[in-house]
């Protein structure tokens, strides 16, 4: 099987008109995405361009760095839909939150629902130094609870680099995989493309190319969803 990636497409190859983003950075002020109402105006008119017909924006929620709360994260939402209507409405503008991976979070899912991404699809993500210790305990504690883990940017997680067998025993755990498309363009360096190549080449990569959420709630939801970072 060929490489997706061998030709390095542009940026705008890879978005289909119409398709769903489920991971950005666009509520001002809230994290390390857009900081003024102005930069999430700019970016929501950069992804309508892009040809988005519906955005849930992901910031992130992480303990002693982001302290996002679900009610922080729905105020800024509502925020950019009252200063921004027309283009909240252009892209169906949702929110949800990308879930720091530890200790913090499994005793914030004790103590409430978490922001979904549509169901029980909640997108998480891991430090970029290590996995935690816990990390299968982690996940299954996640799935007790009724969630299904949608993990961000695996391609971006140099310590699985070496062992590629992690990424099939992560998708045997229950992950799904949302890889960036700035990392298959290149913006993160050589090896990163190239693991986010190779999770294409075996299909462990659910995030490679775009798909629209079905409309119907008994309708399955495709293992395939589009990324957009805006930083």
């Amino acid at each position: 099987m060929l490489s997706l990636f061998k030709s390095k497409p542009k940026l705008a190859e890879l978005i289909p008109s119409g398709y769903v983003d489920i991971h950005s950075h666009i509520l001002p002020g809230i994290d390390d995405g857009a900081k003024t109402l102005q930069d999430s105006e700019f970016l929501l008119e950069s992804m309508i361009d892009y040809g988005f017909s519906k955005v849930i924006t992901t910031p992130h929620t992480m303990k002693n760095v982001w302290d996002n709360t679900t009610e922080t994260i729905k105020n800024a939402h509502h925020l950019v839909q009252n200063e921004l209507p027309e283009l909240s409405k252009k892209v169906a503008l949702n929110c949800a939150s990308e879930y720091f991976l530890d200790e913090n979070l499994m005793q914030l899912v004790q103590q409430e629902k978490l922001l979904t991404l549509k169901d029980n699809f909640i997108l998480v993500e891991m430090s970029y130094l290590n996995a935690p210790i816990q990390l299968y305990d982690f996940l299954f504690e996640l799935q007790l609870k009724g969630y299904q883990l949608v993990l961000a940017h695996p391609e971006r997680y140099n310590y699985f680099h070496s062992n590629k067998k992690e990424y099939a025993k992560l998708k045997k755990a229950g992950c799904l995989f949302q890889l960036n498309l700035l990392s298959t363009v290149g913006y993160y360096g050589k090896n990163v493309a190239e693991v986010a190549d190779y999770l294409s080449i075996i299909r462990c990569g659910n995030a490679i190319a775009g798909w629209r959420l079905p409309p119907h709630r008994g309708e399955r939801w495709p293992d395939a969803v589009m990324d957009w970072q805006s930083y």
